[in-house]
């Protein structure tokens, strides 16, 4: 199996994840996430494996509500980590938590209710190495099982550069100026593919793979997937101006939980969302 890109794997094992989804964005995500979870997912104690699930947000919440949580990582950082979060959920503890590649995970097959793989499919860059991740899902998964997929979509590299373009002498803000830039951002919008060996944009993501809500069906499809919805968990809520301020108050939260909601998943503008999740159902 080919690896992901090293330093994609050296920024995780610095520990980059660390509250990213308790901050901006990243709440949106994680609570737009949650909703879908509770919405989809068979009752307690289902048995649920979360693969590349860095330290275990959604592992440890999950557990929390009595489901049967493994949690499985690439990144040895992201495991030894997961044990700080059993202080903030006291009396939980997780099924386990274990150092592996989402391709090659070591349980038996058909062992899983859920399958959560909300990580793999952007830091695996080759597409038939993608697929082998999804049919690893789709051997642990039970008969009618269900899988969250997660993706990054193309458009929003794009999108947020545009969101902060001013005229002022800041690198950020001129982005869109570099010819070197640009030339990254046209080739993931042509076929997803994110190359940024020199960092020159989103220092903190080495190269990955973009997905459009169509291609990311496709692949699903491909590794024996029927895909029910595919949702903009970001909407254009993380676009907000003071988004923090906003995240602080529960009322105007609540506001832009709703505008993302509303937009969920309505296809013409789904990938205006940074990240979009595919429920699907294991095919007979």
């Amino acid at each position: 199996m080919k690896t992901i890109d090293k330093a994609v794997l050296a920024g995780y094992n610095a520990g980059i994840e660390r509250d990213r989804l308790r901050t901006g964005i990243g709440i949106l995500e994680f609570e737009r996430t949650k909703e879908i979870l509770l919405e989809k997912l068979p009752k307690p104690p289902a048995v649920i494996y979360d693969i590349g699930g860095a330290y275990g947000e959604y592992a440890w919440w999950l557990a929390s509500l009595g489901y049967t949580v493994h949690l499985f990582d690439l990144s040895e950082t992201h495991i030894a980590m997961s044990a700080e979060l059993a202080a903030e959920y006291p009396g939980t503890k997780l099924a386990s938590a274990v150092v592996c590649d989402a391709r090659s995970v070591p349980m038996p097959e058909k062992s899983a209710d859920a399958v959560l793989l909300m990580g793999p499919l952007y830091s695996i860059t080759e597409y038939e190495e993608r697929i082998l991740a999804i049919k690893e899902s789709r051997r642990l998964l039970k008969d009618n099982g269900l899988l969250f997929s997660a993706a990054l979509t193309p458009y929003s590299v794009l999108v947020s550069r545009l969101d902060v373009y001013r005229v002022d002498d800041t690198k950020k803000r001129r982005e869109l100026e570099d010819p070197a830039v640009i030339a990254i951002i046209e080739r993931a919008l042509e076929d997803g593919c994110y190359e940024n060996p020199e960092k020159r944009i989103a220092s903190g993501l080495g190269s990955s793979h973009l997905h459009t809500a169509k291609a990311l069906r496709e692949e699903l499809l491909r590794g024996g997937f029927d895909t029910d919805s595919v949702h903009g968990v970001m909407g254009g809520a993380w676009l907000a101006p003071n988004l923090d301020a906003l995240l602080e108050n529960p009322e105007t939260k609540e506001v832009l939980m709703k505008t993302i909601r509303m937009l969920d998943t309505h296809e013409e503008i789904i990938g205006l969302s940074g990240h979009m999740l595919a429920v699907s159902r294991k095919r007979p």
